[in-house]
């Protein structure tokens, strides 16, 4: 494609981008097609000659467009949100205009110098102490696979590097930990056998005294607990573990301690909400996701480090090749985890803090949150419906309870979700708590306001009627 065809293109591109901006709650929310229907109408075998841009994107229209799922729909209350932005897409298109390779300050001071900068405008938008230092991860699930990699070098003395492991380290999170502390677990090398899953109170929160029994058991068997992975706002029902009381123990045991709020960090932007992490100054990483709750488009997950210097350490390799005149002046951020090649991931964040402002981004959370609660009272206020799990943030944790026996319950919650997922004008999930079918609906999509959580709330209401009468 010529340069003066890509301009015209380009213009055609996001105007289409803009338009679904506007119109994307036109979509059904969730993508209705089979699986195999959108390969069937793709051609098995490459194409000899270059087609034309027009009939690309008109297949793109007519063959992939019917197969996505609208995260960015207001009626998306699944999972948790994975937001974009018109400030967060414009950043990505210049990054991908760019092409830049990001790996180390001389392939694009721009990108280095931004993303220290950036890091540290994060830092303080959430109240995190001074002495972190930041760099921009692709997932959370790799800031945890980092923290896991540096806590077995600092508790091997760095010679797991150099031979491998060979002391028996343990590893410990809630029961209610994202699953990719097990994945992190096994790539590190700690063995799935080492990894301790540690009972949750009443709010499914991690029990401090379990802790310090699973670590002194080990220690006293002649493990070495080398990391605990505590969560500020799990998947499951959105519970926060006590960090102050984590980190103490931690403190105690010499433990490297990483926080994943990966979803739930954007709500510290709130001095209000800052809460959720007492005590993170006792953590050696922390981790965020701005392309979760902060408009910021996938991927962009922010990682903090108290000692840059163990990261760096654990990661860092000086081939020739990539030696340069400055290195001992500069951040090169392939030392600072497992990727060497990097993209721009700083300039979306950049334009996207600099379009809303700190008030702005505070002003989204607060609706969000206002939302949720509003949420919580109508489950508290229908006999029909029981709440859960405590609702601290936007999520909510309810399923519908006639009486019947638990294993009916279930039965009656799996056909209720499928029938409120059916109307295509919204998408929730659902995930089992103490053994009980849940439905989960989470508040956190840009373009959600109230109309949309109450027309949630009444296809919801609608369809519990309806599955009640079966």
């Amino acid at each position: 494609m010529k340069n003066e065809d890509f301009r015209l293109v380009g213009h055609q591109f996001v105007d289409w981008i803009a338009d679904y901006f506007k119109n994307v709650e036109k979509f059904p929310v969730l993508s209705p097609l089979e699986p195999g229907d959108v390969k069937k109408n793709i051609s098995a075998v490459p194409p000899a000659r270059g087609e034309a841009m027009e009939g690309i994107f008109r297949d793109f229209e007519r063959v992939l467009l019917p197969g996505i799922s609208h995260w960015q729909h207001p009626g998306w209350f699944a999972y948790f949100p994975a937001n974009n932005s018109p400030a967060s897409v414009l950043g990505e298109f210049l990054t991908a205009g760019l092409g830049a390779q990001c790996m180390v300050w001389q392939t694009s001071p721009a990108a280095a110098e931004l993303e220290e900068v950036v890091l540290d405008w994060l830092r303080q938008m959430t109240g995190l102490p001074e002495n972190f230092s930041g760099v921009i991860q692709d997932t959370a699930s790799t800031a945890t696979l980092c923290a896991l990699l540096s806590a077995r070098e600092r508790s091997t003395g760095f010679a797991s590097n150099e031979a491998g492991l060979q002391a028996p380290l343990t590893v410990y999170a809630s029961e209610e930990a994202h699953s990719s502390v097990d994945k992190g677990v096994k790539i590190a090398g700690f063995g799935s056998k080492n990894f301790r899953r540690l009972p949750t109170d009443e709010r499914f929160a991690l029990i401090p005294e379990k802790l310090e029994e699973a670590m002194t058991r080990d220690r006293d068997a002649g493990f070495v607990p080398a990391c605990v992975v505590a969560t500020v706002g799990t998947t499951s029902s959105g519970a926060i573990d006590p960090l102050r009381a984590v980190g103490e123990i931690c403190r105690k045991h010499g433990t490297w301690f990483h926080v994943d709020a990966a979803w739930a960090g954007t709500a510290a932007l709130l001095p209000e909400k800052r809460w959720i992490l007492d005590g993170v100054e006792l953590a050696d990483s922390f981790v965020f996701n701005p392309h979760k709750w902060m408009v910021t488009n996938f991927d962009c997950s922010a990682y903090f480090v108290k000692d840059p210097a163990t990261l760096v350490r654990t990661f860092e390799i000086h081939p020739e090749y990539l030696k340069t005149g400055v290195d001992a002046k500069v951040k090169n951020y392939r030392d600072w985890g497992i990727q060497l090649g990097r993209r721009f991931r700083a300039l979306k964040l950049w334009f996207v803090i600099r379009s809303y402002g700190v008030e702005g981004l505070q002003a989204m959370v607060r609706e969000h949150l206002r939302l949720a609660a509003l949420v919580k009272d109508w489950v508290e206020g229908d006999g029909r419906f029981e709440l859960l799990a405590p609702v601290d943030l936007g999520l909510v944790c309810f399923r519908l309870d006639d009486g019947r026996e638990e294993s009916g319950l279930n039965e009656l919650n799996r056909r209720l979700l499928e029938r409120v997922n059916a109307s295509g004008r919204v998408f929730l999930t659902h995930t089992t708590l103490r053994g009980k079918y849940t439905i989960r609906l989470v508040v956190g999509q840009r373009t959600t306001e109230e109309r949309h959580v109450r027309g949630a709330w009444d296809i919801i209401s609608a369809a519990a009627g309806d599955v009640l009468k079966t």
